[in-house]
């Protein structure tokens, strides 16, 4: 899958996010957990956090680790 495609998908992976990471209290984890889910669906070599931050537009990579 490709960024265009994610993108595409975005209220339903943040609808998604929402159910999955009720439990995520803090401010911004829900965020950062559906903006991990993600950069895990689209495509690439590496899924660790610093090539999906790379991948990913506007996305710090410390925040994504957190």
């Amino acid at each position: 899958m490709d960024v265009v495609e994610a993108d595409r998908l975005r209220d339903d992976l943040a609808e998604f996010a929402s159910d999955v990471f009720a439990s995520l209290t803090r401010a911004g984890w829900q965020d950062r957990a559906a903006t991990y889910l993600q950069g895990l669906m689209i495509d690439g070599r590496r899924k660790s956090i610093q090539p999906m931050a790379a991948r990913l537009q506007g996305v710090h990579e410390q925040a994504l680790n957190h």
